[in-house]
Order: structure tokens, then sequence, then C-alpha cells
């Protein structure tokens, strides 16, 4: 049974939470964060002394915190091969648009974006930082809509970990009251995550408690 310390409305709980989903592993979650707070405890502190959110912890080993290295732990001891290969070499190229879409994707959109249109009042935003987040970050949905052009998942013809660091952004993406540029393989592509009982379960989640007015 693995255990989970993070609130539902955090992107990267989300994150982890659509990959257990996906990989129908048993599990137990606890709200820490935000509104519920419990991440400034010593209790909390002694497993993550950075004071984030998510925790893992699988049954006796130690606590795994940060989000990508507790992704690739699942997906290394519960994944199957197209999740996550044993080759080093194809898993290198699932593992390099993970890495991408953590590092260049997500890091783009989360504070420059989301932050400043969901969770700073309507008075005090920032249009032009806004505009300019958005042309870094379309510059990374170009790199993005190319390769799902080409491929029905963002590392090939599988749904693979790349799928769920890239796909858990998106709902919010396209939710937030912004102006899009027009990426067709991309809109297609969320469709299909769309399809997926696990996506919709854990990542269409509302985000109204961290929105400021």
């Amino acid at each position: 049974m693995l255990k989970i310390w993070g609130r539902k409305t955090s992107s990267n709980v989300q994150a982890l939470m659509w990959c257990v989903g996906e990989l129908n592993l048993p599990y137990e979650r606890y709200d820490i964060g935000h509104r519920f707070g419990g991440n400034d405890t010593p209790e909390f502190l002694a497993m993550n002394p950075n004071g984030t959110v998510p925790v893992l912890k699988d049954g006796d080993d130690e606590p795994l915190w940060e989000t990508g290295a507790i992704l690739r732990y699942i997906a290394r001891v519960y994944g199957n091969e197209a999740f996550w290969p044993s080759s080093a070499a194809e898993c290198a190229q699932v593992d390099k648009w993970t890495e991408w879409a953590k590092v260049s994707v997500s890091h783009s959109f989360t504070a420059p974006l989301f932050w400043r249109v969901v969770r700073t009042a309507s008075k005090d935003r920032d249009q032009p930082a806004i505009d300019n987040a958005m042309k870094v970050l379309n510059k990374f949905l170009d790199v993005a809509e190319v390769q799902l052009s080409k491929h029905a998942y963002i590392a090939g013809e599988g749904f693979t970990l790349a799928d769920v660091q890239f796909g858990h952004i998106l709902y919010r993406y396209f939710d937030i009251d912004i102006e899009r540029e027009s990426f067709p393989a991309l809109e297609q592509y969320y469709e299909r995550l769309k399809q997926r009982p696990a996506f919709v379960e854990h990542v269409m989640v509302s985000y109204d408690d961290l929105r400021v007015k």
C-alpha cells in the first residue's frame, strides 16, 4: 500500500496520482499543504525537510520527495515495459521527454502563467508578464506540436511516463482564461488524454480553492 502526502489540487500531486491511477496501484492519500496545512510539522519535515508535496512512502522504505524522482521510482518498480522500458537506450528516449516536460514546460507554465492568472487578483495581474510568459511557453508547445503531429503520444506511439509529466498541466492550460495559439495536434492529444479515466479522476480537478479574486 502506497502512502501519499499531498492535497489533490497540487499539480505535482496530480501527476503522481495520475501515474498511480494508470498503474492501478493501491494507495492512501493524506491532504497536506495549502489550506490543509500540516507540511510544517516536525513529523512531516522529518519525511521531507523542504516541506513540499508530494511525499511517497512505499512500505518500510525511506520516504521519497521530489515529484520527478517519485514518478521514476513508481515507473521503474511498478510500470510495464511500454510505460518505462528496461533497455537503457529506450528508457532514455522516454526520460528525455519526461525531463523536458518537467523542466521546460511545467516550469514555464505553473508559476509564470497559472499563478499570474489564477493565484493573482485580477486587479493585480501583470498582463505584459503574462504575454511574455505565453511567448516562452509557446516555444515549447511548438516542440510538442511537431512531435505530436508525428506520434500519438509525446515520446512515441505508446503512453509512457513522459505523458504523465507533460499531460498533467494541460487541463489547466486549456481551462484558464488566456488567449491560446492554435496547436491542432496538441489539442487532439489532449482529447485523447481526456478519455483516460485516471486523467479525469486525478487531473481534471477543480482549482477554485486556489483562485484569488
